[in-house]
C-alpha cells in the first residue's frame, strides 16, 4: 500500500459533478471550501494486500451478523441505548433482504506499522461515500490507468442484488426516501444512485422524502404523496432514530407493513456496542480491537465512541500522554460510549487513513478510501482513489467471478 502523488486530470471538479457527484468540495462556516474527492494523489496496492482485505470483510461480516443474533436472542439491548419493545419486530427482519454496508479499517497494507487489518467500526445501516467508491473513482481508473485494476465491483454487485431479491419483494415498486430540508447533497444523490441500480434491475422505483411519508390508519399501511401503498422501501434514515419517534411506533407495531430496507436488525450492527459484543464473542481476534461498555477497563489507550455517533462525532482519543476531543456541535453522547483500544491510523506523508471496506448482498464487494490531517476521520475527510498494481480483468472474468462468488 503506498499513495502516490499525481496532477489531477484537466478540470477534474466539472467531470465528478457531470457523472453525478456534486459534493466534490466540503464548504466550511467562513465560506471557503476544503477538497473532497481529492485526486492529487491515487493509493496502490499490491493484489495480495486486497486479497487479505477481501478474506477480513468477509469473516467479520459472517461474525458481525452471528453477533446481531446473539444481541437480539438474548442481549441487552439497553446497554445499545435501543428500546427493549422493538426486541420482537428486530427479531423478524433478521431474514430479511439487506442490501449494503461498510467496515472502516486501520491497516497501512503488508509494510504497515499496524500488523493486520484493524476493524474501527461497520457502518451497515446509512453508509455513504458509496457513489465516489462506486462510479466516480472507477471513471478515474478508466481515464487515468486504463490497464490496471480496481478492487470495486459495488455497481455490478448492487445490480446483481436487487435482481436477487426481487422475488422476495411485494412488488415490483420500490420508494425511496431521504432526508430532505439539509444543505447536504450526499444523502440524496446515494438513494438516487441506488434508485438507478434497481431500475437496472427491472424494478420500478418512485423517490421522496422521509418526511413525506404518511401512514394510512384505515389500511394499516405507509403511503407516499400519492396515497400510493408502500410495499417496499429502502430509507437513508438511522433506524436508532426511527424507532425512538412516534411516527416510527408504527412500524414496531404493524411488523408486516412494509419492507424496509435496509432492515431494522443491521440497528444492532451500526451501534458502536457491537464493537463490545465481538470482542466478547470472540476475544483475541487478529482483526478485532478490545472493546468495552462498562469502562474503559485495562486499556491505558482507547477511544470513547458514542453509541450512535457518527462523522466523528464527540469521540475522545485517550492515551497516557494526552486526551484529544473531538469538536462536535450539540452532541453530547447521552446514549452511551463504547470504549475501544486505540490505534493510531496510518500515517501516509501526513495523512491518516481509513480503508472503507464495502459489503453489498453479504459479499465483499470493493474499497474506498479516506484520509484527514487529524486523527479523526469526519465531515471533511478527502476520498482519494486507488488502483491494484495487477493488469484489468476482462469482462469475461469479471462477469465469471461475480457468478463464482
Amino acid at each position: 500500500m503506498e499513495r502516490i502523488g499525481i496532477d489531477p486530470r484537466p478540470d477534474f471538479r466539472h467531470l465528478v459533478e457531470a457523472q453525478g457527484m456534486l459534493y466534490s468540495a466540503t464548504k466550511l462556516d467562513d465560506g471557503s471550501e476544503v477538497p473532497y474527492w481529492y485526486e492529487n494523489a491515487y493509493y496502490r496496492f499490491t493484489l495480495a494486500e486486497i486479497d487479505r482485505l477481501e478474506e477480513v470483510t468477509r469473516e467479520l461480516h459472517e461474525m458481525c451478523v452471528a453477533a446481531a443474533r446473539h444481541v437480539l436472542d438474548r442481549g441487552d439491548l439497553r446497554a445499545f441505548s435501543l428500546p427493549e419493545e422493538a426486541r420482537g419486530y428486530l427479531r423478524a427482519t433478521l431474514d430479511r433482504p439487506s442490501l449494503y454496508g461498510r467496515f472502516d479499517f486501520a491497516w497501512g497494507g503488508e509494510n504497515g506499522d499496524i500488523a493486520d487489518v484493524k476493524m474501527l467500526e461497520y457502518n451497515a445501516d446509512t453508509p455513504t461515500t458509496l457513489i465516489e467508491a462506486s462510479m466516480i473513482q472507477w471513471y478515474w481508473l478508466r481515464d487515468r490507468f486504463p490497464h490496471r485494476d480496481q478492487w470495486n465491483s459495488l455497481h455490478e454487485r448492487l445490480v446483481r442484488a436487487w435482481q436477487r431479491m426481487r422475488p422476495q419483494l411485494r412488488s415490483d415498486i420500490v420508494h425511496f426516501a431521504h432526508v430532505g430540508g439539509t444543505d447536504f447533497d450526499e444523502e440524496w444523490l446515494t438513494s438516487s444512485y441506488l434508485r438507478d441500480t434497481a431500475a437496472e434491475a427491472g424494478l420500478t422505483t418512485i423517490g421522496l422524502e422521509v418526511a413525506d411519508i404518511g401512514w394510512h390508519d384505515g389500511a394499516l399501511r405507509f403511503v407516499d404523496l400519492d396515497e400510493r401503498v408502500v410495499d417496499t422501501m429502502f430509507v437513508l434514515y438511522p433506524w436508532e432514530d426511527m424507532l425512538s419517534e412516534p411516527f416510527g411506533a408504527h412500524v414496531v407495531e404493524h411488523p408486516d407493513a412494509c419492507t424496509f430496507l435496509e432492515p431494522a436488525w443491521k440497528v444492532v450492527l451500526s451501534n458502536k456496542a457491537i464493537l463490545a459484543i465481538l470482542w466478547e464473542l470472540y476475544p483475541g481476534h487478529p482483526n478485532l480491537l478490545p472493546a468495552y461498555l462498562d469502562s474503559p477497563r485495562d486499556l491505558t489507550s482507547y477511544v470513547a465512541k458514542p453509541l450512535h455517533g457518527r462523522e466523528g462525532d464527540s469521540v475522545r482519543i485517550v492515551t497516557p500522554e494526552s486526551e484529544y476531543v473531538h469538536p462536535t456541535v450539540d452532541y453530547d453522547g447521552s446514549e452511551g460510549w463504547c470504549f475501544q483500544q486505540y490505534v493510531p491510523l496510518p500515517d501516509l506523508d501526513g495523512n491518516q487513513v481509513v480503508l472503507g471496506s464495502w459489503i453489498v448482498d453479504g459479499k465483499p464487494a470493493g474499497l474506498g478510501i479516506r484520509e484527514s490531517d487529524g486523527p479523526v476521520t469526519d465531515f471533511y475527510a478527502r476520498f482519494v482513489p486507488h488502483i491494484v498494481d495487477t493488469p484489468a480483468p476482462s469482462d469475461e472474468e469479471k462477469a465469471r467471478w461475480l457468478e463464482e462468488d
